[in-house]
């Protein structure tokens, strides 16, 4: 999928041609520049062929070197992002909050619901799925999803206490289903929790892990 790669310095810009995928992946450090770049002369106006000449790259990247000065370009700038792109990638999100939802949310009558019924209140819902793990932006997406078809998801409260050592290694990990934390006097910490009952097991593996077993666990029944 071909689009452009593109920044301005000195008032001027500096464009590309790219193949998408590969300019994402060099854009994190990864990929292959030689495969990314698809022009063979660095542009002011890609659309009008006005080059960018050798004094204005000298000047700007401290390189006229045509592979590092595409790199600088993909790096620092902007890898403009297509239609096509974004909706794929939409869809792809959609996809995993439909398996998690299938897998973890019933309806009125404790009844799981098909994904092909998902996707649609996904969509009339108009649901944004942020770039985030699923599960903690859940309470918003069913909150949104409520208002087109009854859906819940059984939860387990737990209470958490996790020794003052580890309480930097965990934060983020319980911070995403907290409801209530009191720091001890000792530097512990307790949380009171919310846990998607499809994942518990999930979320005490990875609390163990990052405990190493020293976080003491307890089911809260309602």
């Amino acid at each position: 999928m071909e689009t452009t790669a593109r920044i301005t310095k000195g008032g001027k810009h500096y464009e590309i041609l790219v193949d998408l995928d590969e300019a994402l992946k060099v854009k994190k450090g990864e990929g292959n520049i030689n495969s990314a770049v698809l022009t063979e002369a660095v542009f002011h106006n890609i659309k009008s062929g006005e080059r960018a000449g050798e004094s204005d790259l000298n000047k700007e990247f401290g390189t006229v070197n045509f592979p590092e000065v595409c790199l600088k370009i993909i790096q620092q700038g902007e890898v403009v992002l297509t239609s096509d792109f974004m909706k794929e990638e939409q869809e792809k999100k959609y996809k995993q909050v439909v398996d998690f939802l299938v897998s973890n949310a019933v309806d009125q009558n404790s009844r799981p619901y098909t994904p092909d019924r998902i996707m649609s209140a996904l969509k009339e819902a108009n649901v944004n799925v942020k770039n985030k793990p699923i599960e903690s932006q859940v309470s918003e997406i069913l909150e949104a999803l409520n208002k087109i078809i009854p859906i819940k998801m059984e939860m387990k409260k737990v209470k958490i206490i996790v020794p003052a050592q580890h309480t930097g290694q965990v934060y983020g990990l319980v911070n995403e289903y907290k409801e209530k934390e009191e720091w001890k006097e000792n530097g512990d910490l307790e949380v009171i929790l919310n846990v998607p009952a499809g994942i518990i097991f999930e979320f005490y593996d990875k609390l163990n892990s990052s405990t190493h077993g020293s976080a003491i666990t307890e089911e809260i029944k309602e």
